[in-house]
């Protein structure tokens, strides 16, 4: 089944066959920040929802400098509180130049950065590249009290009879610990497949671990906070796959220019 493995498109990064780029912001936020209450820290008891499963390593990542081969243009616009859209445009002489286009509509009525209420979230994006659409996909992710579960379908081509289907599912087991899994299925015409990964995170008030392991790949993480300032994030990538296995350090003191310090290994 060399078919879902071939959609990666990184070290480690086997787990999300589509694009490479950041998401754009989302209602969503990184539980560790340390001037909001930390999740774990319910003021009714309650378990809190784990948010989304592309936001699991976000806190490392934050911490390293985005790096931009070329001329990077991103608008974000919130049409409402319900709806947002983004149109990011990549010009570069490196790798291909691509124009995508994301868009998400939030139901509920009560939902917000610091409240797990019950919300349904539709994303949809749209990636071209020279004037070819290499990428339309189709998310649903609905966030109950104490889980996330999300479902999406990319490239559906019934001429071709293919298709890539996607399931998250994370469940906040205690206030600090998070477990899940995703699960990738491709099918097309001479090949059919699938590959299961498990991922799990635990949490305290200034630090975070996380961990992606699965047929293709881990991908390994440690974000750690030691006080208002200083930030470290520590990340490794291993891929099956194309036998490659990265090792990454960031350091980031507060200020504008406060990302440095990033090291990589491969």
């Amino acid at each position: 089944m060399g078919s879902v493995l071939a959609l990666t498109c990184g070290p480690g990064h086997q787990n999300w066959p589509f694009s490479t780029d950041p998401p754009p912001p989302r209602w969503d936020t990184h539980p560790a920040h340390w001037d909001s209450p930390p999740r774990w820290e319910k003021r009714d008891g309650r378990l809190p929802n784990p948010g989304s499963f592309h936001s699991l390593h976000r806190s490392c990542k934050d911490v390293f400098p985005q790096q931009i081969e070329g001329v990077k243009m991103i608008i974000n616009k919130t049409l409402s509180s319900f709806f947002k859209a983004s149109h990011t445009l990549h010009l570069s002489a490196v790798s291909p130049s691509h124009y995508r286009f994301h868009v998400e509509h939030l139901q509920s009525d009560d939902y917000s950065k610091d409240k797990d209420a019950p919300a349904l979230i539709g994303r949809s994006v749209f990636q071209t590249q020279q004037s070819q659409f290499v990428t339309w996909q189709f998310e649903t992710e609905y966030r109950g009290n104490d889980f996330t579960a999300a479902v999406t379908v990319a490239n559906p081509d019934v001429l071709r009879e293919s298709v890539i289907l996607v399931a998250h599912f994370l469940q906040s087991v205690s206030s600090g610990l998070v477990l899940g899994g995703e699960l990738v299925y491709h099918r097309g015409r001479s090949e059919e497949g699938g590959i299961l990964t498990l991922a799990g995170q635990y949490s305290r008030p200034n630090w975070v671990a996380t961990l992606n392991a699965g047929k293709g790949g881990a991908h390994a993480s440690y974000y750690h906070r030691a006080n208002k300032q200083i930030q470290v994030g520590v990340e490794f990538e291993a891929s099956t796959r194309t036998q490659e296995t990265t090792a990454s350090f960031g350091l980031s003191d507060g200020t504008p220019r406060g990302q440095h310090g990033v090291s990589r290994y491969d």
